[in-house]
């Protein structure tokens, strides 16, 4: 693994449209596998403190089964109301079939 990153899935575990929830650095997170690219997020809706991983991921973004405000799973920008705040986001990498995340 790359300096400053922690392994957090192996790369089979998640298939596409899958979510894993991890704890990096007190961070609670969301893994992202969409269509075969990974993303690391903030666990917690920016509009409501709801978890994220009870929505669903299509096309680019994850959606709050809260209220529905969609995030874009790279920049983690609200695509639609009630959220107006982004949530974070994470670099990823993928090395010798591990996913890590870089968070700090």
């Amino acid at each position: 693994m790359e300096p400053g990153y922690e392994a957090v899935a192996d790369v089979g575990e998640l298939q596409p449209g899958q979510m894993k929830r991890v704890t990096v650095k007190g961070r609670r997170l969301l893994i992202v596998n969409d269509a075969d690219r990974y993303f690391a997020l903030d666990e917690m809706c920016s509009h409501e403190d709801y978890s994220l991983y009870y929505g669903c991921i299509k096309e680019g973004k994850i959606k709050c089964s809260l209220h529905g405000s969609h995030f874009d799973l790279a920049t983690g920008a609200p695509m639609d109301e009630p959220a107006d705040e982004p949530i974070g986001t994470y670099p990823v990498t993928v090395v010798s079939g591990k996913v890590g995340v870089k968070v700090g």
